[in-house]
């Protein structure tokens, strides 16, 4: 998901969507460890969304503390 796309979601949805995400990861990570290797591309997309939805989550809340 880009960046543009996360901005137009409220915060309380990216909590929700982040929670699933960090649910999905551990699912994913537990699979790996298994030795299936098929999630290896959906775990490092779904890596970088989190961190995006992450970076997203503290601008706004560094802009709401500015205010």
């Amino acid at each position: 998901m880009k960046a543009e796309k996360i901005r137009e979601i409220d915060s309380k949805d990216l909590a929700t969507r982040l929670k699933e995400a960090d649910e999905q990861m551990f699912r994913l990570k537990f699979q790996m460890s298994m030795g299936t290797m098929e999630g290896l591309k959906k775990a490092r997309a779904m890596k970088k969304d989190r961190a995006r939805i992450y970076t997203i989550l503290k601008e706004r809340e560094m802009a709401g503390a500015k205010k």
